[in-house]
This record gives C-alpha cells, sequence and structure tokens, in this order.
C-alpha cells in the first residue's frame, strides 16, 4: 500500500537536494497562455497547500492538471506510458474527543494521480480552464499588511518580525534590487507576524526541539511563495537558504513534517488576507 506521506515528503526532499526549493519554481506571467500556478484544467481552481509544492517540483511549463478521467472528459487522452504524479485528497472523519466531549473532525489524506497537459493528447483547447490571475497592482503587500493589522516600520539595514515588540521592521524601498524583492521580504516577515500568539499561535517547540525555529523559517518561506503567487509578486530566491540543511534533516526524520509546514502557510495567509473559509481549512488539515 503506497504511503502518501512519505511519497510527498520524498518528491519535496529529492527538490530540495537539487537545490530547488518546490516553491521557487521559474515565474511565468501568463503572456504564453500559461497560468502562474498549479491548477486542474477542468475546473481552473488553483492547487494549493502541499499539492501546490508537489507539483511545483514538476519538469513541465504547463501549470495545468488532470486526471486520467478528466483528460477523457477534455476530449483527449494521456499519452502511452506516462507516469502520473501524486497529490493529497484530504478526507474528515467525525470523533468525539474523549477529554472534552465534543466532535471534532480528523484529517486523513489520499492519494490520488493527475498527469501535466504536457503528458496528454489530442485535448480540445476550447474545454481546458485557466483560474484567474492575479490582479497585478491592485494590491500590493504592503497594503496587504496594512489591513491585517500589522505594524511595519521602515529604515534600518534587516528586515525582521520582533515578536516581544510585535511589529516588523523593514529597510527602505530604494534599498531593495527590486519593488518584487521588497514586496516578497515584506511577505516573509507578514507570516512570520501571523503566528503570534494572538493570531495563529505558532509554536514548534514541543514537536521540532531546537530545529522550531528552522522549522518557523520554512513555513515564512512557504508563505511568502503562497502570498506572492496570489498577488502577482515574483519570488526570486529564497530569503534565508542558509536553513536547506535543517529541513532536510526535519523532513527525513518526520514524514508528516511538511504537511505541517503547508498547512501552517495556509492558516497564515487566510488569516492575513482575511480568508476565513480557507483559515478554517487548514486548521483541520
Amino acid at each position: 500500500m503506497t504511503d502518501i506521506y512519505q511519497e510527498v515528503t520524498d518528491r519535496i526532499i529529492a527538490a530540495l537536494e537539487q537545490g530547488k526549493a518546490p516553491w521557487l519554481k521559474p515565474w511565468k506571467d501568463g503572456k504564453s497562455g500559461n497560468a502562474s500556478e498549479p491548477h486542474n484544467a477542468i475546473t481552473g481552481r488553483r492547487y494549493n497547500g502541499v499539492n501546490w509544492l508537489v507539483l511545483n517540483c514538476s519538469p513541465y511549463a504547463s501549470q495545468g492538471w488532470v486526471t486520467y478521467k478528466q483528460a477523457l472528459e477534455l476530449g483527449g487522452n494521456v499519452k502511452k506510458g506516462e507516469k502520473g504524479t501524486p497529490i493529497v485528497f484530504w478526507q474528515f472523519n467525525k470523533a468525539k474527543d474523549e477529554a472534552t466531549g465534543k466532535i471534532k473532525n480528523i484529517p486523513f489524506a489520499k492519494g490520488y494521480t493527475v498527469f501535466n497537459l504536457e503528458q496528454c493528447e489530442s485535448l480540445d483547447p476550447s474545454k481546458v480552464k485557466l483560474p484567474e490571475p492575479p490582479v497585478l497592482g491592485s494590491t500590493s503587500i504592503n497594503t496587504l499588511a496594512a489591513s491585517a493589522g500589522a505594524t511595519v516600520t521602515h529604515g534600518g539595514n534587516r528586515a525582521f518580525y520582533s515578536p516581544s515588540r510585535d511589529f516588523i521592521a523593514m529597510p527602505s524601498a530604494d534599498d531593495f534590487k527590486s519593488l518584487d524583492h521588497y514586496q516578497s521580504t515584506l511577505a516573509h516577515e507578514l507570516t512570520h507576524w501571523s503566528g503570534h500568539e494572538t493570531r495563529c499561535k505558532r509554536d514548534f517547540k514541543n514537536r521540532f526541539g531546537d530545529a522550531a525555529y528552522a522549522f518557523e523559517e520554512l513555513v515564512a518561506e512557504m508563505g511568502s511563495a503562497f502570498i506572492c503567487a496570489l498577488y502577482g509578486v515574483k519570488l526570486e530566491g529564497l530569503q534565508h537558504s542558509d536553513y536547506i540543511a535543517a529541513w532536510l534533516e526535519t523532513l527525513k526524520g518526520d514524514k508528516r513534517a511538511i504537511f505541517t509546514a503547508a498547512s501552517k502557510a495556509k492558516e497564515a495567509v487566510a488569516f492575513i488576507t482575511a480568508d476565513r473559509a480557507q483559515e478554517e481549512e487548514a486548521i483541520a488539515a
């Protein structure tokens, strides 16, 4: 029986070992007909969380994906001999919490297989759907931070979030090599900000011990990537590449760690963007 947790984790590990963070897939601006995020080509719905990471590990230029059955619905088929990519579908089973007596949803990951559009043939292009593109320039990360209630100060030569004083410090935007670099850095720190005990209340010390700080950086890297994809900001590199070795050690020792990181990043983005439905879904997962 396939262990979907291990299979997904192995794919992320392989990408990191090759020096390719899966949330840093080369940018696509849509001019060639490609959306910038992995999505289902039947519904146009974007994949998110850990599936977003897994599909970004692929070597394909297209960001459209379908199941074997959906390829038939598009009037074509999967090419003979093509191997699919496993992704995760979450099922929730209700169970009674013996301590509180409350009924809660217990998430259970099931795997299923999708194929990239480049692995298919004879598809009817009129039936293929793209997701709505990000509205470039309509919402800056600064505006997002202000709407979320974050305090951001500018000046100095370091970007950081101070948990004790609960504010984000940023150098001037003019000090960055590009506006995208400034906004992606702010998105990273904004993800850290979301982890405060009065907000998403992230604390990994009990689970990851000495690796807790590095794991929080992994969540912030993913959160920044998710936010930048939503708002059309180019990600030009890792904020803290020196943590890759620590991330690899954690992932190799805990096959569910990447699921936790993706879920916490998704929860952070949902909180920051005030998408409460997505936030509840992320917490459940």
